[in-house]
């Protein structure tokens, strides 16, 4: 019997946990309550800092309380744009502006959000990413929006669902390259143990199914099915298909701009 693989070692956690003690708290919005749903409430950029882990900057936004004689912080994700000192609006009757927080029915079609729900109330799901951003595509009937995500596919929410107006802050991060081995190391000791990255075929066959054999070669197909036993669960697991995308391209854009 073989060892047991990174990939079984990685599902108990254990040191491959996430590194979360010098976080600086989730970045969602503020909770969805009347003031919103009917109005709009003012909130203050206090500062913009930055969160160990992210590549998005943090925006630190000062609210006062509907109920209360006090105040309260909410650390949204920074937009591109945004700066200390500005006034956030969030609500139902809010401008169309860098920043500010809308439900996605007040939103014209074509508008460029980030940080948008899932479902309503849920503080923020899709576009969250430094660079990302979620785009409306139409307005539907029944209460709904389509919306464009990140990776291209289309998905439709609810229209009560909000969005934040803009693109993440930090965007062409990844255009810079590494270039060497201590800024790899040091990116990914603030987010968790996933590197360096031994490959399989370099191993011995004791410790991965793809190791072992005069040459670094697998040996066999790199397909494995879905219900395969997790110590062999390893290359593409329950592939449709396999090997390069090519040509149609002209032809997917087409029937995917009639949906």
């Amino acid at each position: 019997m073989g060892r047991v693989i990174r990939s079984q070692r990685k599902g108990a956690g254990g040191i491959f946990r996430s590194h979360t003690t010098k976080r600086k708290g989730k970045a969602v919005f503020r909770p969805y309550d009347y003031s919103e749903k009917c109005g709009y409430t003012k909130g203050i950029v206090k500062k913009i800092i930055h969160d160990p882990g992210r590549g998005a900057p943090l925006a630190i936004v000062q609210f006062k309380n509907m109920y209360k004689y006090k105040k309260f912080f909410s650390t949204f994700i920074a937009t591109e744009g945004m700066y200390t000192g500005q006034y956030i609006y969030c609500g139902k009757q809010a401008r169309l502006m860098i920043g500010n927080i809308i439900p996605l029915h007040s939103v014209p079609e074509g508008t460029i959000c980030c940080n948008v729900e899932a479902r309503q109330g849920d503080r923020g799901k899709f576009g969250r990413t430094s660079g990302n951003h979620v785009t409306v595509i139409n307005q539907l009937k029944n209460g709904k929006t389509r919306i464009r995500l990140p990776s291209g596919s289309k998905k439709i929410v609810s229209s009560n669902c909000r969005g934040m107006i803009g693109v993440v802050a930090g965007g062409n991060r990844i255009d810079k390259p590494l270039l060497k081995a201590g800024r790899a190391f040091f990116k990914y000791k603030a987010k968790r143990n996933c590197w360096p990255v031994v490959r399989g075929v370099a191993m011995n066959p004791v410790e991965h199914p793809h190791g072992g054999g005069n040459h670094q070669h697998i040996g066999h197909s790199s397909t494995v099915r879905r219900d395969a036993p997790p110590g062999r669960k390893v290359g593409l697991i329950g592939a449709r298909r396999t090997g390069r995308l090519r040509g149609g391209k002209k032809k997917n854009e087409i029937k995917i701009n009639e949906l």
